[in-house]
């Protein structure tokens, strides 16, 4: 698989990676793998990546990363689309969403777009792509996902800052888009 080194946020290591041949579920751990093992300094093939074991119906597992049988304290978030995939590694009190997407939506998620988006020129692609990956990463970010309907996420004009209004938190947007992948990195800050 291939990968690049994405330029986050101080604190936040992140990787994209793309291989068709690979199952996402695959590129998600060996992303991390790479990632905590940097992070560590250590080698990739000390770091075991699993999923959580579920708590409940309906809870969404996050990946663990496990050293010497020892959980290790990061938070491990992740996003796909088709045969690429972003990994981010930080502090596990940082909450952090992404989003990933190429710069070409099918009509089926264009008009999802229209449909849940503020902006007034629904027409252009390139600003409603880039307006509605801030909204999923502050979707992803606050936890509760899809359970959030878009249209209640809002975002500041230079689509810089975005939050929903029934929370406190407001997170930073970071776009970290290359090679013809729009990505967005919404994230809060430490806990005081």
């Amino acid at each position: 698989m291939e990968s690049v080194v994405l330029e986050a946020p101080e604190g936040i290591a992140m990787r994209l990676g793309w291989d068709p041949s690979m199952s996402e579920h695959d590129r998600k751990r060996a992303l991390a793998r790479e990632l905590v093992a940097e992070h560590l300094g250590i080698e990739q093939k000390k770091v075991r990546v699993e999923r959580e074991a579920p708590a409940g119906f309906g809870f969404h597992t996050q990946l663990i990363a496990e050293v010497d049988g020892t959980e290790v304290p990061v938070g491990i978030r992740n996003a796909s689309f088709r045969a690429a995939t972003i990994v981010a590694v930080a502090d596990p009190a940082v909450p952090i969403g992404l989003d990933l997407r190429d710069t070409h939506p099918d009509e089926g998620t264009v008009h999802e777009m229209q449909r849940h988006s503020h902006l007034l020129d629904e027409t252009d692609i390139d600003a409603l792509v880039r307006h509605w990956t801030r909204v999923q990463a502050v979707r992803d970010a606050d936890g509760r996902g899809t359970r959030v309907r878009g249209e209640h996420v809002r975002l500041d004009s230079s689509l810089a800052k975005g939050w929903i209004p029934d929370r406190r938190i407001r997170y930073q947007l970071a776009d970290l888009s290359r090679d013809g992948w729009v990505i967005t990195l919404a994230y809060g800050a430490l806990p005081v």
